[in-house]
């Protein structure tokens, strides 16, 4: 059978895979660990920039900036305030070396760098409310600072890609809450947008794949991605109009998500043949002609005995029903 890799890299070319293939991001990510949230010397979770991070049970791991705690209180100062990490000493083919034989055996998988987060850059350092009034107030600063760290980040790109030999770089960010974006087309188009299409542009001339993560209802981007190159999105929830993006970009754009992630039939206590059935809905919607990737999962503590019990019923339905789709449909 062909590898997992070879088959998920059919789906982003746009063809109709072997198999249908199963987005497995925690398992595939790679990344340069010294760039990683860390403890620094009293306990504090930090990123790589010196924003204090915290979690909770509920998110599952997610970490988000700690409340309280802002990293710039001016845009205009940003400049004092924003410390990008020197690298300039790291042995890039050891520390690659150390980073991939961490994650195991990766014959077989496709290796997915991440970078990117514009708008979530300008939120966490700021807060969210003070982010969104910097936005709207001194755009000319917003921009300048993210162009900065643009540079970073493209470096980071280019470092997992010529030392890590990354398959994939996924633009990831959240523009969007539940039922609107955060900001306006205007803004995306001139704050966001250009620096998406400069990762993008790194990739595509290295004959690596673009896919894209946002949350929420981010539908009105679609377009300017699919015209970056992207050719995968997720998670792709489900307040997005789904159906109508599959039928316009076909596999032009695959969806790699389209579940229920939020809803009653993802919470811990539903009932399991609810669960399987709509599984089964949920693989019939999106299976035929292509250009999807299956992704579902239960919503809680993974080390709650009723998650687990939800996972297995998840992979049972992946391996005998989604997976041979295409051989039996």
């Amino acid at each position: 059978m062909i590898s997992e890799k070879d088959n998920y890299l059919m789906m982003l070319r746009g063809e109709v895979p072997e198999f249908l293939p199963r987005y497995r991001m925690m398992e595939w990510i790679t990344g340069i660990s010294i760039t990683m949230p860390h403890k620094n010397d009293v306990g504090d979770t930090i990123d790589e920039f010196g924003v204090k991070m915290a979690t909770t049970e509920a998110s599952m791991g997610a970490a988000m900036p700690k409340p309280g705690i802002v990293l710039i209180d001016d845009i205009r100062k940003w400049r004092d305030k924003l410390k990008i990490p020197d690298l300039s000493h790291v042995d890039w083919e050891k520390q690659a070396r150390k980073d991939l034989e961490f994650k195991g055996d990766i014959s077989g998988i496709p290796l997915i760098g991440f970078t990117g987060h514009y708008f979530l850059h300008v939120v966490n350092f700021m807060s969210f409310t003070e982010g969104l009034c910097a936005i709207q107030e001194e755009p000319e600063e917003v921009y300048a600072m993210l162009d900065y760290l643009c540079e970073y980040q493209l470096f980071k790109q280019k470092i997992m890609q010529k030392y890590y030999k990354i398959d994939v770089i996924c633009i990831p960010d959240d523009t969007a809450a539940a039922q609107f974006p955060f900001i306006s087309m205007q803004t995306y188009e001139k704050l966001i947008l250009p620096f998406y299409k400069r990762h993008a542009e790194l990739a595509l001339d290295d004959g690596i794949y673009v896919t894209k993560h946002d949350c929420g209802k981010s539908e009105c981007f679609v377009d300017s991605w699919v015209n970056i190159g992207v050719t995968a999105w997720e998670p792709a929830q489900i307040m997005n109009d789904l159906d109508g993006i599959k039928k316009k970009y076909g596999r032009k754009l695959a969806i790699m998500g389209g579940w229920d992630n939020t809803g009653p039939v993802s919470f811990p206590e539903a009932d399991n043949e609810f669960l399987r059935e709509e599984l089964y809905k949920y693989v019939d919607r999106f299976a035929p002609g292509g250009g999807f990737g299956f992704m579902a999962a239960p919503n809680g503590n993974p080390k709650d005995e009723r998650v687990k019990e939800k996972r297995a019923i998840i992979d049972d339905v992946y391996e005998n029903y989604a997976k041979p789709y295409y051989q039996t449909h």
